[in-house]
């Protein structure tokens, strides 16, 4: 609970301090008279300012946001001599740039950290492929479970390397949200030559994308040996026989080909009851298991549990070794570029994604609020420093994109204000301005309002 309240405090901050930061120092740059720069609301806990700046620095005890105040004739009266300072009286394509700043500044630290992550390198899973799920469209093209993908490429792009299953689950993402197919390159086992295998993406209903997407693709996640691991004491995993290191080959009549089937199966064995008249039943069947080199059978009887996703046996024991890792590190060049790769598709899937939103395609399910960032922030910083930075970078990415949304009270909507002066040669009247703000408040009020219920609805419900 303390990491992760630490962490979502520790980016927050970071990012609305690089948010402010690129307003103020293009303001500066612009010869516009900056105030303060604060970082978070309400009582100042700590406030300088610097011997010959007219800038005072101020952190707020509410990190939920931030601001840099400007010398600006709308907000207070200001003297002659300085009016050439005021925010106001500057051309429009400075107003534009200090508007624009902070956004961009977001979408710079994105590339900046994506690329730190390639330069110190991640361990990540090899793309070694999973069984599919049944009757998904990775089963339909015919893929077994343990191939290893060497190349992909996302409708007629150019064919790259796959270096991770994490870069896989990328491309798969895009190819499904864009309604693309995805082509594979597969090697089935070590030295054989390579064969394509086309996922036809375009077939998805992706107007639910969720955690889900990937199960229905097929491919939930990479290849792992069908080990059992820890066992529960007085688990239904216990209770048959099993030990720690048994390898499972069959279950009833169906032969296991990697942990992710394997936990299918268990899951599997419990059938709901039609009605609520009966208790849910589950399946004893006998287990094909290798252990020391020696063949055994044993009658597995998992236990029923029910929770939010529905009634399903489990046997209480770790089920599946861990995937095969590699260390995936870019050169110094490769990695900037591939952050700012990363940084713009990122971007652009965010903004369609909020336009099937706006449009009824997707479900405003997809919509997060601080809740879930202060969950995710929590794990991400629990299993390291390069994953909370990948953290880090995505936030940053949909800070950057939202804010330059056409939304009257967030700097996309300024910027509309400065077309509207440059395609007329005149601001909007205070009139329009002020029924816009409203609308632009209500807009903002029903999104956030939306991402509380769903944070809400994941975490506690």
């Amino acid at each position: 609970m303390l990491l992760t309240l630490v962490a979502f405090i520790v980016a927050l901050g970071v990012l609305i301090a690089v948010h402010e930061y690129g307003h103020y120092r293009v303001a500066v740059a612009c010869g516009v008279k900056v105030l303060r720069f604060s970082v978070g609301f309400g009582k100042p806990l700590l406030r300088w300012q610097p011997k010959g700046s007219p800038t005072e620095f101020v952190l707020g005890a509410f990190p939920l946001g931030g601001y840099v105040r400007m010398l600006d004739e709308r907000e207070a009266l200001v003297p002659e001599h300085e009016r050439h300072l005021a925010f106001n009286t500057q051309p429009l394509r400075a107003r534009a740039a200090i508007v624009a700043a902070g956004p961009i500044a977001n979408l710079l630290l994105a590339i900046l950290l994506y690329a730190t992550v390639n330069w110190i390198g991640m361990q990540e899973p090899m793309a070694y492929l999973a069984h599919p799920v049944q009757g998904s469209i990775a089963e339909a093209a015919g893929l077994q479970g343990g191939e290893l993908v060497r190349n992909a490429a996302l409708g007629d792009e150019e064919i790259r390397p796959v270096r991770s299953f994490d870069d896989l689950r990328w491309m798969l993402t895009r190819g499904a949200l864009d309604a693309t197919p995805v082509r594979l390159e597969l090697e089935a086992t070590p030295g054989a030559s390579l064969r394509t295998v086309v996922l036809p993406l375009d077939q998805i209903d992706a107007s639910q994308a969720d955690a889900q997407l990937l199960h229905k693709i097929g491919l939930v996640g990479p290849w792992t040996r069908p080990v059992i691991g820890e066992l529960m004491e007085g688990g239904a995993g216990q209770r048959a026989g099993l030990h720690n290191g048994d390898v499972v080959l069959k279950v009833g009549a169906a032969d296991v080909r990697d942990g992710q089937q394997l936990r299918a199966l268990i899951r599997a064995s419990v059938r709901a009851p039609q009605n609520n008249a009966k208790p849910a039943s589950t399946t004893t069947q006998p287990w094909r298991i290798e252990r020391d080199g020696r063949l055994l059978t044993l009658d597995v009887t998992p236990d029923v549990h029910t929770d939010d996703s529905g009634t399903f046996g489990r046997i209480s024991a770790y089920v599946g070794a861990p995937p095969q890792f590699t260390t995936v590190q870019y050169g110094p060049v490769e990695g900037l570029w591939n952050g700012v790769t990363r940084t713009w598709e990122v971007s652009l899937l965010s903004l369609r994604m909020m336009g099937r939103m706006v449009i009824g395609e997707a479900s405003l399910k997809n919509l997060s609020g601080p809740l879930t960032i202060a969950d995710y922030a929590g794990r991400s910083a629990s299993m390291g420093l390069t994953q909370y930075l990948v953290f880090l970078a995505l936030i940053s990415v949909s800070l950057g994109v939202l804010n330059l949304l056409p939304l009257p009270v967030l700097d996309g909507g300024h910027l509309m204000y400065y077309l509207w002066e440059g395609i007329t040669g005149k601001s909007p009247s205070d009139v329009w301005m002020e029924r816009l703000q409203r609308g632009g408040i209500a807009v903002l009020l029903l999104m956030m309002s939306i991402a509380m219920f769903n944070d809400i609805t994941r975490l506690f419900g």
